[in-house]
């Protein structure tokens, strides 16, 4: 019912900036929380940064200070802009969508976006 869409991953040299961006489409009533997650080789899932619907923004500290997550309301898209780039932050990038339903919140992932940092 829903579908995530991300863009904006590409290869960069360390302390450069990327911006990604996640559109959400289809039979869409509210979204609670969008935010996005990363996944290197070898390491498991993990939370960057979360918006919620009432403004909240939750970022996790290995790129506090470094990363910021927006969001338009009005195209149901949110953003995750990221300077100070370092191999470190080299992942896939997946977009995430909470929104409610009959059973309660339900999940939507993107299919992700390749993030490269390296000289």
């Amino acid at each position: 019912q829903v579908q995530l869409v991300e863009s904006g991953g590409g290869l960069v040299q360390p302390g450069g900036s990327l911006r990604l961006s996640c559109v959400a489409s289809g039979r869409i009533f509210t979204i609670n929380q969008m935010g996005w997650y990363r996944e290197a080789p070898g390491y498991q899932r993990d939370l960057v940064a979360l918006i919620t619907n009432d403004g909240r923004i939750d970022l996790a500290d290995s790129v506090k200070g470094r990363f910021t997550i927006s969001r338009d309301d009005a195209r149901n898209t949110v953003f995750l802009q990221m300077y100070s780039l370092k191999p470190e932050d080299t992942a896939v990038y997946y977009c995430n969508a909470k929104v409610p339903t009959n059973w309660g919140p339900a999940n939507y992932w993107g299919q992700g976006t390749q993030v490269t940092v390296s000289s």
